[in-house]
Order: C-alpha cells, then structure tokens, then sequence
C-alpha cells in the first residue's frame, strides 16, 4: 500500500510523541568531530533502561530537584479584643435635622414625608417651604389635581418631585423597564435636564430611577436606559418622547402621576399637539394625577387644565414678590448706539461673578457675541441653532468659571439653572412680558441678590409699559454713568474662515 509522504510524516511525528511520553525527557549524545554525523544528536534512554551504549554520567539528564517546604515560625495567638460599641450602618434619624418652628412659615418636618425623602431633604439644605410649596405640597401630597401658577426659581420644581417620589414610596409598586409609573414634560433640553439633575438629588436614598429623554443627542444610549433595568421616572421634551412612544420603547400605560410643566412655553413652541398625542397614551384624568405649572394662566392655558384634570385646585403667586426682593431691577434709558458701551463697561469694570445677556433674535445674539469677542471678552453664545454637544460644553465652561459671559436667546436660555449669576442684561426687551420674568430669574436665585440691566431704546421703549402692567410695579427708569458710556476701543473684526477648493467656476461665454 503506498502511502502519502504528508501520511508518512505525520506517523513519524506521531511515533516521537508516543516515545517521548512513554520515556520522558530525551538526552544528547554528542558525536565527534569529522564523523558523518556531525553536528547531530542521538536520543539516549534515561537512566534505569538496558541499553549496550549508554552515555556517561555527566550527560545524563539531572534528577529534579526537590524542594523542601521552609517551617514558619510560630505565632503567638493574638489576644481576643473585648466586645466594644457597635458601630451604626449608616442609619439616619430625623432627630439629627432639627428646625425650628416659625410663625408664618412652613417646615417640610410638618408634612409627614417619607424618611428617605426627609433624608435628602436635609442633605439639600431647606428648612423651610417657599411660598408655592407650602400651599401646594398639601394638595399634591393628597393626590389632588394643581394647576399652579409659578415661574422659574420659586421652588415649583421641589413640589412635584416631593410629592411623585412620597407617592411611589408609599404605593411600592413592582418596577418594569420601560414602563414608567410618573413622567414628567418639559419645553426645552436644558430644562429637562435640570429637572432630572433635581430629581436624583431627592431620590438619592429611594431605590426609584430617573431617565432624561430629550432631542439632539444620545438616541441609542436613551433606548438602552430605557430598555435596562427599571425606569420609575421619565422627564421627556415632547418630540423625542413622541417618537419613543410611537416605537415603543416607552410605554405610558402605567404613568399614575403626570407632570406638565411651563405650559404656556408649550403654547408658545407649538408643543400642545405632541402633548395630547402623548397624554392620550396615558390612563385616564381619573385614574392618575396630574400636575400643571405655568409662569402665565391665559385662557389656553386654563383651557388645558380643564382638559387634562378633574377638579383642579389654582394656585397662584405674586410673580412681583419673586422679582423685587431679591433682584434689583434698572432700566436704562440708551440709545441703540449706546446699548452696548453700556454693556462693555459693566464686564470690564469687574464687579460682577457670571453675566447672562439675552436677545430676541438668533442673528442679534451672534453680532454681539462677535462684537465682545473683537474686544478680547471671553463669551458664550447659546441659541437654538447650536448643536446640543456644544452647547451642554458651552454651559458646562460657563458653570465652571471659565466664561463669564453668555449670550443667549430666549428659547435656548429658558432652563438654564446655574448659581453664581450677578447680572442679566436684557439687551433688548423681550416681546412677551412673562419671558421678562423669566430671564431676570436667572439670578437672585436661593435668596442670593443679583442684578437685571434693561434697555429703553427707541424699539424697547414701547414693550416696557406691559412688563410693569404684568409685574405690578412700575421700574425706575435712569440715565447711565458717564463712566458707562465711553466708547469702547475698536475691535478686531472676526476673521471668516478661508475656503479652499476650486471655487467656482466661471462660465464661459
């Protein structure tokens, strides 16, 4: 039988292995110099096999060496230490936030909250209820339908996370991934954020989950939240909440706490029909509760409620009480010309932390920002055109210090929540008198002053008789400091950036 050479090869190899399992390890014969075989090996048995030629001592192979384990030395028993106090597991007691009681003003300590909740209540710092949450939280925490009316800074935020997590605490209802049991809707990105940034502040010592849905960016990683582990709380911008709906990968059939908030925004931005679609996705006005937040109560808006509760309960606060106490409001009386030496001046005078500059239109906020960036101020510009990476960037620079002052519009600087803001400009007042409200309320935040600059020019002039009308109170009107108004020196023009390429072409003729 003639057999392949691969075949014979491979018996060979097989043949060695079998051997030198069968023997052990081989030793070497070496062969004198000048025989045909030099510069080859002959595999010798070990020691202990018959053999007529076996190789001298010296080369066979070494026996292995044995090791000997080393004796440890002997250890003294150490001496059993006694029983002392044990030591507590990080076990919290109301006892250790104690406030005390004040004619005129409410304690959370009065409400009977949860102690998990107290807990991060006091990790929080509040003592005591801003004016809408002491006439809302007994309301909310009874499970009744709000329709509040509350602007930015007034604590409405701590009202209906306080009562969603005391409700989901008390009911303990089993968790299901993708299947939230209270959601909340917000206008804007930043807002939404914010709100769930609050939200894992209170719910730090609840087992409870909150996921931020919201356009612009981390679709993929929002499905995957989603669809992992439990999702106790959802805070959504109406569009991408929609579109995760329509996929299902949220499911609203579960929500038993519903929270609407800035809804007059919502008219404004044209969200209303997203929210229907999406509330018509959720149980029935009797089966859940839900909670309205407005900075304005117009007819739409009361239209709404009337739509999404049973029985809503109307609460209100005097917007003039949020903005006169703790922010000092000035109107000057400029020119368009001078609006911005004003401007200029204040940031280079240096007496101030973080500056907000607002602006009613995108191309408005982008020649200022390019006018400062030619005096060499380091700014910010946030407007609905940038994308949502740059500006989560943008605010992040400006929270941390590394840019004092930011541009923005209102729709992009609606939600905006970061301490430490002295001043905001109205560069030029804004069109609807409840946005004014707004954008001062940007600082003076948690009883900290702060500063609102507004400019009565030849246009603005005409939209502060409403903002008074809104606010209650008239605004002092003042002519700036001569320091005020020195010209600023001639900046540098922006470079555009340089285009390469052919270019195009010329055509012939």
């Amino acid at each position: 039988m003639i057999q392949h050479p691969l075949q014979r090869t491979r018996r060979r190899l097989q043949r060695r292995l079998r051997n030198k399992h069968q023997f052990g390890r081989l030793s070497t014969i070496p062969v004198q110099a000048g025989t045909p075989a030099a510069k080859k090996t002959i595999a010798v048995q070990p020691a202990g096999i018959t053999s007529e030629a076996l190789p001298p001592d010296s080369l066979l192979p070494r026996p292995e060496k044995q090791l000997t384990a080393r004796p440890l030395p002997e250890r003294t028993p150490a001496a059993k230490a006694e029983p002392g106090p044990r030591r507590s597991k990080g076990k919290w007691n109301i006892s250790s936030f104690q406030v005390a009681r004040v004619d005129d003003k409410s304690r959370f300590h009065d409400f009977d909250l949860p102690l998990s909740l107290m807990r991060a209540i006091a990790d929080l710092g509040f003592e005591y209820c801003t004016p809408i949450q002491a006439k809302a939280l007994p309301d909310a925490l009874t499970g009744k339908d709000l329709v509040g009316r509350a602007s930015t800074g007034t604590g409405k935020t701590a009202v209906f996370l306080i009562a969603l997590l005391t409700k989901l605490l008390r009911e303990k209802r089993s968790p299901r991934p993708r299947t939230p049991q209270a959601l909340i809707i917000a206008p804007t990105r930043e807002l939404v954020m914010q709100i769930a940034k609050d939200g894992h502040l209170f719910a730090r010592y609840t087992p409870f989950r909150i996921i931020a849905v919201y356009g612009g960016a981390d679709y993929q990683g929002q499905i995957s939240r989603l669809e992992k582990g439990r999702a106790d709380i959802v805070v959504a911008t109406p569009g991408r909440l929609l579109d995760f709906v329509g996929k299902r990968v949220v499911r609203l059939h579960q929500v038993r706490t519903m929270i609407i908030d800035e809804a007059d925004r919502m008219l404004d931005m044209g969200f209303i029909p997203d929210v229907r679609r999406i509330i018509g996705r959720t149980p029935k006005k009797q089966d859940r509760q839900t909670m309205l937040f407005s900075a304005t109560i117009t007819p739409d808006v009361k239209r709404l409620a009337e739509q999404w509760c049973v029985n809503p309960i109307s609460l209100e606060t005097e917007l003039e009480q949020m903005t006169v106490d703790t922010v000092e409001q000035i109107v000057y009386m400029t020119t368009t010309a001078e609006k911005y030496n004003v401007l200029y001046n204040t940031i280079v005078s240096g007496k101030h932390e973080r500056i907000i500059v607002f602006t009613n239109m995108k191309s408005e906020a982008k020649r200022l920002y390019d006018r400062l960036r030619g005096n060499d101020i380091q700014c910010a510009l946030l407007t609905g055109d940038v994308p949502q990476q740059k500006r989560m960037a943008r605010l992040e620079s400006f929270r941390a210090g590394r840019v004092e002052v930011m541009i923005a519009t209102d729709v992009a600087g609606r939600g905006i929540h970061i301490d430490g803001i002295s001043h905001v400009f109205n560069y030029t007042l804004p069109y609807e008198p409840e946005d004014y409200v707004h954008r001062i309320g940007r600082t003076g935040r948690a009883g900290n002053s702060g500063i609102s600059i507004s400019f009565a020019d030849e246009e603005g002039a005409f939209y502060l008789p409403e903002i008074e009308e809104f606010i209650g109170r008239s605004l002092p009107c003042v002519q700036p400091e001569e320091s005020l108004l020195r010209e600023p020196p001639p900046g540098r023009t922006p470079r555009k950036p340089v285009r390469r390429g052919r270019g195009k072409k010329r055509r012939r003729r």
